[in-house]
């Protein structure tokens, strides 16, 4: 499948239901292939509701960035300014301020077409406007292509954090990149 990507901007309110959708289809993907579809599910259910995204848009630290492509959202990103809330990742971090990349998916369908790494530009654009001297994130041990992807794109591994899904205690690399 070719995506076309028409746009990328900034997501308003009305885009709450859409990102709920598009959180809920693309986050899976983002699971060891251990969790359960039970703990996906009830992970889902909690975090990724239309209230849920309608208080993330009227947070003031978050910046919610949306890829529209053959109609519909095929990306997503998120930013959230502030210290980490995460003592583990707060230790690893070798600059402040900084910005935490929250969120970023794609659908799975929007793979390998050249969605992504605008929507990644936009997004580093998007964190180096509010300041910060770094940009960080966390990502599971073992989702090697997200790795890759966020190395190629300047992050380095400075530590790791710990995600919880359904119980289970996910490792999570934390990476960094500089913004100056």
């Amino acid at each position: 499948m070719i995506v076309q990507v028409i746009s990328i901007r900034a997501a308003g309110r009305a885009d709450a239901a859409a990102l709920a959708e598009l959180a809920a289809e693309t986050f899976p993907l983002a699971c060891p292939p251990r969790t359960t579809a039970e703990a996906i599910a009830a992970f889902i259910a909690e975090h990724f509701t239309v209230a849920r995204f309608e208080a993330h848009l009227a947070d003031e630290r978050r910046s919610i960035l949306v890829a529209e492509g053959d109609g519909r959202l095929v990306g997503y990103s998120m930013l959230i300014s502030g210290e980490p809330g995460d003592a583990d990742a707060a230790a690893a971090l070798t600059r402040r301020p900084v910005v935490e990349l929250s969120k970023f998916y794609t659908r799975a369908l929007a793979h390998g077409t050249g969605v992504a790494a605008p929507l990644m530009s936009a997004t580093l654009g998007a964190a180096a406007a509010t300041g910060a001297s770094a940009v960080w994130l966390g990502v599971n041990e073992e989702n090697a292509r997200a790795i890759r992807f966020y190395e190629k794109h300047g992050f380095a591994k400075v530590g790791r954090k710990h995600f919880t899904v359904g119980g289970r205690v996910e490792d999570d690399w934390v990476l960094e990149l500089p913004l100056d």
